[in-house]
Formats: structure tokens, C-alpha cells, sequence
């Protein structure tokens, strides 16, 4: 079984310690990390994506800074990007770890989704323009009802750009049920982080106090006087949603401290929902207890490995 194994994959929640142990295992048997985060991606969106580069201490890595700032990239494009990385890095002889927390981009790559890029549809935008996320959500639900699709959970369609973007795939994919370039499922030994939910909440509280004393506001600025505009930024949810809308003077930031605080929490126990969720539908995900030393973490994934 372990020989079939072609790749690892490190799963966890936000400041569950993934990339450090990512990074341990990788120096350890000649590794490359492939990223599987969604706002990694993108260049010069270093602090509130959490790259913490330093962490790689040398260890290559793939699919962060590909991408420009206001793009919008998308699954379709990740899983082809992630298959040229999986092949680039085999071709070397090296490991592939694939480490994120973005679920429906590891369940992709580990499932083969066939995918198909999908066009803008600006009538069906038009139609959408002014409702909520509640109705958003609603009719995407529906439209997953008659796809049977299990994409776009709750934690990728959290706000209302995003909702749109999701029932215009869904919809393209009810008018055209063909897929066009197929991947192969990738096999892989799913290791867990798991961390205690009230540690989790702590290491969440005190990153974020950590950022934006590191500059995430600063960050958020200089994006903003390249000339994307607020709106392109908030789409990316989380930190730079909230931390737009306090640059831009619509919120405190006693408020927006406040609100992002509850938003990653939040966003933390979607991601646990969705690795379940991944258990539930036949992916086996050995959990490793995040507060055990590294040395004893990377030895007992080598077990597994071997």
C-alpha cells in the first residue's frame, strides 16, 4: 500500500502548525512543498495570506506567488497548475507534500475532479446583482441539488462575489456536462494536524495581533495604491476584507480586530467540517495531535510512510 503511495498531504486548521511540519518532513526525506491554499497564490499578499515563508528554511516550494494581485484565480486553474508541479517534482525523484488548508483544492487533486474552465456569464451576473448572501447560498444549493456537485462549500462562497462566481460554474456545468481535460486521482497518505479548539482559538487571537503589528494594514495599502480596487480585495474574505474596510474608514479598528477575530475562528471550524466531511466520503486522514514535538510528529508520519 505505501509503495502505491505517490505523495503526502498535511491537512489541518488555521495555526494548526501545518507548513513547519510540512518543512520538518520534507529536509527529512527530500521533499517539495506543493501548496494547496487558495489566497497563497497571489504575489506582494504575503502577511494576511499567512506565507510565512521562513518557515520553508530552504525546502522548495510551488503555487505561492503565481499570480497578480485582483486576478481571480480559480480550482480549474489550480488543479492543472498543481499536476504540472506533482510531475516537475516526481521528474526530480524528490517527494511530493502537498500542505494547505484549503480543502476543496486537496480533495480535487486527490479526487481528479473533472473540471472544466468556465467563461463569465454576464447576463446571469446581471440577474444575480443586488441579492443577498442568504439568497446567493440558497440558489447555489439548489443548483448543487441538480448537479449532484460537491463543490463550493460554505467556507469558498463567503461572501457574495464568490456565491456568484460558484452558481456561474455550477450553472455552465448544468448546460455543459462534458469534461474537458481529466486529471488522474492522485494517491496520497493523509496526515491531520489536530489541535484542541481553545488552542486553536488562542494561536488564532494571537497571529492576528501578530500580523498587524508585522504590517498586514500596510499591506493592505500598498495593494490598495497599485490600483486594485477595494472591492478586488475584500473578495479575498477574511483578513483582507476586514482589514480594507477599516483603511478605507468603514470600520474601527477595535471593530475590525473584532470581527476578523470571530471571521478565522469561524473559518477555522468550516475547515474541520470539511476534512470530516472528506472522512465521510472515504478518505482515510491519520491525525497527529499538534502539540507533540516535532522530532516525534515527522517520525510517526515516516512510520506511516514506510
Amino acid at each position: 500500500m505505501e509503495q502505491q503511495q505517490r505523495m503526502i498531504t498535511i491537512l489541518g486548521p488555521t495555526a494548526s502548525g501545518k507548513t513547519p511540519l510540512a518543512a520538518a518532513l520534507a529536509r527529512r526525506i527530500g521533499g517539495e512543498i506543493i501548496s494547496a491554499d487558495s489566497r497563497q497564490v497571489y504575489r506582494r499578499m504575503d502577511i494576511g495570506t499567512g506565507k510565512d515563508l521562513a518557515d520553508y528554511q530552504g525546502v522548495p516550494y510551488h503555487l505561492i506567488d503565481i499570480c497578480e494581485p485582483g486576478t481571480k484565480y480559480n480550482l480549474f486553474q489550480y488543479q492543472q497548475d498543481f499536476f504540472d508541479a506533482y510531475q516537475q517534482v516526481k521528474g526530480r525523484g524528490a517527494v511530493p507534500i502537498l500542505c494547505g488548508g484549503t480543502g476543496l483544492y486537496i480533495e480535487a487533486v486527490l479526487r481528479g475532479y473533472h473540471l472544466s474552465p468556465v467563461p463569465q456569464n454576464q447576463p446571469l451576473r446581471d440577474s444575480l446583482e443586488g441579492k443577498s448572501l442568504a439568497e446567493l447560498t440558497q440558489l447555489l444549493t439548489e443548483l448543487k441539488g441538480r448537479t449532484g456537485s460537491t463543490m463550493h462549500n460554505t467556507t469558498d462562497v463567503d461572501s457574495c462575489q464568490r456565491a456568484i462566481r460558484a452558481i456561474e460554474i455550477e450553472t455552465y456545468n448544468l448546460e455543459h456536462p462534458v469534461p474537458l481535460r481529466e486529471l488522474p486521482a492522485v494517491s496520497s497518505l493523509i496526515i491531520g494536524v489536530s489541535i484542541d479548539r481553545e488552542l486553536r482559538r488562542q494561536k488564532i487571537t494571537q497571529r492576528l495581533r501578530d500580523r498587524l503589528s508585522e504590517g498586514m494594514a500596510d499591506e493592505v495599502r500598498a495593494l490598495l495604491a497599485e490600483g486594485i480596487a477595494p472591492e478586488d480585495l475584500t473578495y479575498y474574505g477574511l483578513e483582507y476584507r476586514y482589514v480594507t474596510e477599516y483603511v478605507t474608514g468603514k470600520l474601527s479598528y477595535d471593530e475590525m480586530f473584532r470581527q476578523l477575530e470571530i471571521a478565522i475562528h469561524q473559518f477555522a471550524k468550516r475547515q474541520m467540517t470539511w476534512f470530516r466531511g472528506m472522512e465521510r466520503r472515504g478518505f482515510t486522514i491519520h491525525w497527529i495531535d499538534a502539540t507533540l514535538p516535532m522530532e516525534q510528529k515527522t517520525e510517526h508520519i515516516l512510520q506511516l510512510w514506510q
